[in-house]
């Protein structure tokens, strides 16, 4: 990724390149299609062997045991208490799984998988030759990166993430038929350390600020933001899309279970308008106020080009839906419009019959 940070402009910081010098025509650019994003905050994971597949499928929420070559999905590894440990997104290109994940938690998911091999014919590797860039589906950059993207097994190895829909298996808590998700179109491309330069060179490029806005406002949750040690995948709606539901047991699975059809998640993830009057944005971790009280934590914030300051916050599940909060940032309190992602009555599904919401978009070939 030297490449990118040589380029005019650009501001690096712990996880990455922030920004290019505009974070808002960074974003619009890659809201259109148009930009691409170098992702040094995420790293790459191979799982090579025979096993691979039903393997995985045996140890983690998702169902890939006949995930097809090119199809892309993602996740969680979970601990047997049912909270989060690990997060992937996921592309088999017919003889190696390959996994993305944020890359503070890229080496312990590796470790992870490496002591979990047992008896199985598989090979567990972390990739650090592959460089990450996303970008939007549906413009020039999905173009220049299935071009330039890896193809070890004849495929380019281009991940499109499924959060647009509901994925077979899985459940929607938000209340909603418009999800921002819908129209996220996010995917991110492997690229061979020396393919990077052609691709800077081919496409303008926008900062890790402008990726997370557009996250942000697709509600779209990531282990780095939205996971704690007391995260379970129900709070942040990640059972739309890193969760199968019907699918033979694995670690954690019990608790998956018993509080979708009997209970409900303790706490809900919301998305926050904040009054950018006072030019402040919250970091994660800042408190989420209802009156007096403590109701949670913020998870993300950005600033997004047309929403405005936005942020996601994990709040406790009794936090009432139709409050105004306030966000306490630099000593001061930001107030903050709450639109519900998660209801308060989320769980508790057992009677309820499921409505299954698929969207794929293709990516270019």
């Amino acid at each position: 990724m030297d490449v990118f940070a040589q380029l005019p402009g650009a501001v690096s910081s712990e996880a990455g390149i922030s920004h290019f010098g505009d974070p808002v025509r960074e974003q619009r650019a890659l809201a259109e299609g148009d930009a691409v994003v170098p992702r040094a905050d995420r790293l790459v994971v191979s799982v090579g062997g025979p096993d691979r597949l039903t393997w995985l499928d045996s140890i983690t929420s998702q169902a890939v045991s006949r995930l097809a070559a090119g199809e892309s999905t993602e996740l969680l590894v979970l601990d047997p208490q049912g909270r989060i440990e690990h997060a992937a997104a996921v592309l088999d290109d017919g003889e190696t799984t390959w996994l993305i994940a944020d890359a503070p938690d890229a080496a312990g998911l590796a470790a992870w998988l490496g002591m979990m091999r047992f008896r199985s014919r598989v090979e567990v590797a972390l990739r650090p030759e592959l460089a990450v860039i996303g970008f939007v589906r549906g413009g020039a950059a999905e173009r220049t990166l299935v071009a330039a993207a890896s193809s070890p097994g004849g495929l380019p190895l281009v991940w499109a993430d499924p959060w647009g829909g509901v994925r077979a298996g899985g459940w929607q808590y938000a209340a909603t038929e418009a999800h921002p998700g819908a129209d996220y179109g996010w995917a991110e491309a492997l690229v061979a350390e020396e393919d990077v330069a052609q691709v800077a060179a081919d496409r303008p490029a926008a900062g890790l600020l402008a990726a997370e806005a557009l996250r942000v406002a697709a509600w779209r949750p990531r282990w780095t933001g939205e996971v704690d040690e007391r995260s379970i995948p129900h709070e942040a709606d990640w059972l739309r899309t890193a969760v199968h539901l019907d699918k033979g047991c694995y670690r954690g699975q019990e608790t998956v279970a018993k509080v979708h059809n009997l209970g409900h998640p303790p706490r809900r993830l919301v998305m926050l308008h904040l009054d950018g009057s006072d030019s402040v944005l919250p970091e994660r971790g800042a408190a989420v106020f209802a009156g007096d009280a403590e109701a949670g934590r913020i998870t993300s914030s950005a600033r997004h080009h047309e929403l405005g300051p936005i942020a996601l916050a994990i709040v406790s599940r009794r936090t009432p839906p139709g409050e105004t909060l306030t966000v306490e940032a630099d000593g001061i309190r930001i107030a903050a419009a709450q639109e519900v992602i998660v209801p308060g009555d989320a769980g508790a599904t057992a009677d309820v019959p499921r409505l299954t919401r698929l969207s794929r978009r293709p990516l270019a070939r």
